[in-house]
C-alpha cells in the first residue's frame, strides 16, 4: 500500500504591509496555495505555506525558503522571524484548506465559494467558485476586497456604460470574472506569470465565463484599447510605470481601479502620477494599511 503524501507546513508572521509580497513569494516557492490569517491586535498576519516532501527533505526546504525570504524582509527593513513548522499528511493538508477557506460574501452581491461547499445564491447574488491555488487573490486580502468594491460600485453607478474591461496582472482572474458578472460584455485578463494565466483560465472555465472573459499572457505594452474600465491589483512601483499605457488604453471618460497600494505616500504619488496623465481621483477606499483608488479619465481623446 502506498504511503500517504507528506507536506511541510511553514508558518511565518509578517507585518500587514508585507502580506502580499510574502504571500506571493510563498506561493512561488511552494507551488501550492497559502493561508493568510490575521493575528488580532498585532498589525501582523500569519502566512502559512504547504510544501510537498516528495523530492526534498524538510531541512532543505526550510533553508531554501529562509534564504529567499531574508532579502524580502530586508527590503522592508524588518528582521525575519523564525518559522513554525509541522509535517502533515495529504488528508490533513486538504482538511486545513477546508477549515480556513469558507464561502463568504466579499462585497454585496458577490459570493466566493470553494468547490467543496454547496451554496444557493440569494436574489441578485453572483457566485464565483474558486479554490486556493497557485496564484494570489481569492478575496482574502484587503486589496482584493477593496478593488472588487470599487469595480462593483462603478457598474452600479454607470449602468450599462462599462462594456469592455482590462484586468492587468489578473492572478486568479477574480477581478475579471467579477467584472463580467457585474455586467461587462468583454473582459481581457492578462498576466506575465504563465502559472497565473493557467490558474485564471481554469477558474474562468469552471465558472462558465469563457464567452465573456479572455485570459492571455500578452505583454501589457502590446495590448490595444480602448477599454471602458481598467483594473490592476499589483504594487505601487509597477502601477507608476504603467500610467502612460493606462492613458493610451483608456476610453474617453473611462474608469481605472488601482489596488495593492499602501495608504499615505504611495497613495498620494499614484494620484499625482495618474493626474499628470489625465486620469483623476474620484474615490478612495482604505482598509488597515492599504488603499484602493477609483480614477476617471477626463481626456477627449486617448492619444
Amino acid at each position: 500500500m502506498e504511503s500517504p503524501k507528506k507536506w511541510l507546513k511553514l508558518i511565518l508572521s509578517c507585518p500587514n504591509k508585507m502580506t502580499e509580497a510574502v504571500s506571493d513569494l510563498m506561493v512561488i516557492l511552494s507551488g501550492a496555495g497559502v493561508d493568510i490569517h490575521p493575528v488580532p491586535a498585532s498589525g501582523k498576519n500569519d502566512i502559512t505555506g504547504f510544501f510537498p516532501l516528495e523530492s526534498s527533505p524538510a531541512d532543505d526546504i526550510l533553508n531554501n525558503v529562509t534564504r529567499e525570504m531574508k532579502p524580502l524582509f530586508a527590503i522592508y527593513n524588518q528582521a525575519m522571524p523564525g518559522f513554525t513548522t509541522e509535517i502533515i499528511d495529504d488528508q490533513d493538508w486538504a482538511a486545513s484548506w477546508q477549515q480556513h477557506f469558507k464561502t463568504f460574501e466579499i462585497v454585496p452581491g458577490l459570493v466566493i465559494k470553494p468547490s467543496w461547499e454547496e451554496y444557493s445564491p440569494m436574489t441578485r447574488q453572483n457566485v464565483i467558485q474558486m479554490d486556493p491555488g497557485m496564484a494570489f487573490g481569492t478575496g482574502q486580502h484587503e486589496s482584493t476586497k477593496m478593488a472588487l468594491l470599487l469595480i462593483s460600485s462603478s457598474f452600479a453607478n454607470t449602468g450599462h456604460g462599462i462594456k469592455t474591461v482590462l484586468d492587468v496582472g489578473t492572478g486568479t482572474g477574480i477581478l475579471a470574472m467579477a467584472a463580467s458578472l457585474f455586467g461587462a460584455e468583454q473582459v481581457l485578463a492578462i498576466d506575465n506569470d504563465s502559472d497565473a494565466v493557467l490558474v485564471a483560465q481554469k477558474n474562468v472555465m469552471v465558472n462558465n465565463l469563457g464567452a465573456k472573459v479572455n485570459v492571455s499572457g500578452t505583454p501589457f505594452t502590446e495590448i490595444q484599447g480602448p477599454f471602458d474600465l481598467i483594473c490592476a491589483n499589483i504594487v505601487h512601483d509597477v502601477l507608476v510605470e504603467m500610467a502612460p499605457d493606462f492613458k493610451r488604453l483608456l476610453a474617453p471618460g473611462g474608469l481605472v481601479v488601482l489596488s495593492g497600494i499602501l495608504s499615505g505616500a504611495q497613495e498620494k504619488n499614484i494620484e499625482k502620477v495618474y493626474g499628470a496623465n489625465g486620469i483623476y481621483l474620484v474615490r478612495s477606499e482604505h482598509d488597515n494599511e492599504w488603499a484602493s483608488l477609483l480614477l476617471k479619465s477626463t481626456s477627449l481623446t486617448t492619444s
